[in-house]
């Protein structure tokens, strides 16, 4: 009975930080190769992969978005939350954190165990 849950702003204005958390319930962040993850879909556009913290704290990133991107995590929440700066309007998607199989999951869904319902975010002045 895992769940995750998003959670942050709907509207974000141009060049701020989007900060967006996800609850998880039912088991431990900690548990041994659980892959948190945070992916994304933009308007049209198919499935992209943000970036990873594993069970050990380890965190990967994609690599375009590595300069603006972070992954952090609050193990007594049991929480792990992405920091995207100097957002544009091309960062407009629904966000979505998942449980992955491996730290650097490809836009395969086959990679990942478990979805949260996702949350619009939309970047306007």
């Amino acid at each position: 009975q895992v769940q995750l849950q998003e959670s942050g702003p709907g509207l974000v204005k141009p060049s701020q930080t989007l900060s967006l958390t996800c609850t998880v319930s039912g088991d431990s962040i900690t548990t041994n190769y659980y892959y948190w993850s945070w992916i994304r879909q933009a308007p049209g556009k198919g499935l992209e992969w943000l970036a990873t913290i594993g069970y050990s704290g380890d965190t990967f990133y994609k690599t375009s978005l590595k300069s603006r991107t972070s992954i952090s995590r609050d193990t007594s929440k049991n929480q792990f939350t992405l920091h995207l700066n100097s957002v544009t309007l091309e960062d407009t998607a629904v966000y979505y954190c998942a449980e992955a199989f491996r730290g650097s999951p490809s836009e395969d869904s086959e990679d990942y165990a478990l979805w949260g319902q996702g949350t619009q975010v939309t970047v306007s002045s």
